[in-house]
């Protein structure tokens, strides 16, 4: 039987057997709803509040300022619309970078649609956004600036700490979409000058689902769910408390694994990126080298659809991708390759490699095997091959 191979952990990640065990007398033995008042309830709230302590210990908040929510993005969404409600009198200008995600880009234009206005701020070829780009971009309207931590298909990681020092300084809320490095590098919601973060616990090996929002205290924003007290009133729905407990469950692993997980895939990481670009012609790193998440590779191979790239590795047991899970069905060039420079051509000859908790050695060795002659095979197939 063939091997298979899971290379997208940037999509999704396998929910650790130790959550999935976290999570399960939640379902039948402490089902209460938390806003109960008799036992069952007071057990899930009591389970409910402990996780919500052990996910502000993680980030460096407050418990009363996370909102659990049902992923990141209602928490994307909760933070452009909830703000442009609370702040609407003050002003109405947003800005965020060209490469933020769907969530974030679509909700954007949702508002741009009504009397907002939206500045896009443009990335360099390796994907990096200029903090002073950022600083020019604010005006005595600006309500909000939206940047994320890390980019979901290249992984370069965005200089949030610098960035929101400069909202700070110009008393402007600042969000992060961390989504990407939560569990995965440091996240210290002072340490980024952040005042809103979004999180999914499905990218930290927990149940798909459900995330959480940080709101810093005094902040104003308004609910985005209503009819109901739940979330001290800010985000109404009973709680998904078994789905909750496993994302603390997911926090108090990646708490212990995190640096050794890593620096491991740093190295399988860094491999794969000499050996691929030593092996195989008119191949090119899309994304920072050295601003980069330990586990994201992605490459553009010249005379290679990206789209026969991915159907020819799943045939040998090999998983990947060309860039975000939510936009894998549309035929269109990628916008955040688009946006580092790349042609309409290039962005979609793209692989994206993303590693997780249990890549091995092995996994990388076969991958770096079957991988120049399909590049090689799919040239010759389209007639560009040098040979």
């Amino acid at each position: 039987m063939m091997q298979r191979i899971y290379f997208d952990y940037a999509a999704t990640t396998p929910t650790d057997p130790q959550v999935q065990k976290a999570m399960g007398p939640y379902f039948f033995e402490h089902f209460g709803n938390p806003s109960s008042v008799h036992g069952f309830g007071q057990d899930a709230k009591k389970a409910l509040e402990n996780s919500r302590q052990v996910l502000a210990d993680f980030i460096g908040a407050k418990p009363d300022e996370i909102i659990f929510t049902s992923g990141a993005t209602e928490s994307n969404n909760h933070v452009l619309l909830g703000v442009a409600d609370a702040l609407h009198s003050r002003g109405n200008h947003i800005i965020m970078s060209a490469i933020e995600h769907h969530s974030i880009m679509d909700t954007a234009h949702q508002l741009a649609k009504k009397d907002f206005k939206l500045t896009m701020i443009n990335v360099d070829k390796d994907g990096l956004i200029n903090p002073d780009d950022i600083k020019k971009a604010i005006t005595d309207k600006t309500i909000l600036i939206s940047i994320m931590h890390a980019n979901n298909e290249i992984g370069v990681i965005e200089p949030i700490a610098e960035i929101g020092k400069i909202a700070k300084e110009r008393n402007v809320y600042f969000h992060s979409d961390c989504v990407q490095t939560i569990g995965h590098t440091p996240v210290n919601v002072d340490t980024l000058n952040v005042d809103f973060l979004s999180l999914s616990a499905h990218k930290f090996y927990g149940p798909k689902g459900v995330g959480a929002l940080y709101v810093r205290k005094s902040k104003r924003i308004s609910p985005f769910l209503i009819g109901g007290g739940q979330e001290r009133g800010r985000r109404a729905s009973t709680q998904n408390v078994a789905g909750i407990v496993g994302l603390s469950k997911a926090v108090l692993l990646c708490t212990e694994k995190m640096m050794e997980e890593a620096a491991a895939q740093t190295a399988l990481r860094d491999r794969i990126i000499n050996e691929v670009q030593e092996k195989i012609s008119d191949c090119f790193l899309n994304g920072s080298f050295t601003s980069r998440l330990p586990n994201n590779v992605n490459f553009s191979f010249s005379g290679v659809n990206g789209e026969s790239l991915l159907m020819s590795l799943d045939m040998v047991g090999i998983a990947a991708s060309m860039g975000a899970a939510c936009t894998s069905g549309a035929l269109e060039p990628s916008y955040v390759l688009r946006s580092i420079g790349l042609s309409d051509t290039m962005a979609m000859s793209s692989l994206r490699i993303t590693l997780g908790r249990w890549t091995i050695k092995e996994h990388v060795d076969i991958f770096l095997k079957e991988l120049p002659p399909i590049i090689e095979r799919l040239r010759v197939l389209s007639g560009s091959s040098r040979s």
